[in-house]
């Protein structure tokens, strides 16, 4: 299962980012930054098929679940910051308080439930994506988008 903001849709309203830090208990995994012209661009993991946050993790606390997503293990996790310095989206956080590394699990305890990740199901415009890899069109839109914003 991929999570893909379709940047031509979004209208940097910052739900994503709300829900999300409700889900998490204050603790976004997704946040919403403004570009220079003032347009709002959501930041979120894209779960890499060759993620490299999981090649440089020394105590393999990041795995891929059953659905795809590549996940942290914060019982494993010693805040090395390995991850967070490859993270080619900028998608990775620490949490000084727990002193660990924090990022989307496309909403997993949801997922668990047989729900959608909430930042999915509470967009507005629709502009985020969750569904099997074949989202093709998602995909090519979004790299069409990212291409133009630079």
């Amino acid at each position: 299962m991929k999570l893909l903001v379709d940047f031509n849709t979004c209208i940097g309203c910052e739900t994503c980012e709300a829900v999300c830090d409700f889900i998490h208990d204050g603790r976004p995994n997704i946040r919403v930054v403004f570009a220079s012209n003032g347009v709002g661009v959501p930041i979120n993991c894209r779960h890499c098929d060759d993620a490299p946050c999981m090649a440089v993790c020394p105590v393999n606390a990041i795995t891929r679940d059953r659905d795809g997503a590549v996940v942290i293990n914060h019982e494993k996790c010693i805040g090395c910051l390995m991850c967070l310095s490859v993270c080619p989206f900028g998608a990775i956080s620490y949490e000084p308080v727990v002193k660990v590394v924090c990022k989307c699990d496309m909403c997993a305890e949801r997922r668990a439930e047989g729900l959608k990740p909430a930042c999915h199901e509470m967009c507005p415009a629709n502009a985020i994506y969750y569904g099997p890899d074949g989202g093709e069109e998602k995909r090519k839109r979004v790299t069409e988008a990212i291409s133009r914003e630079r």
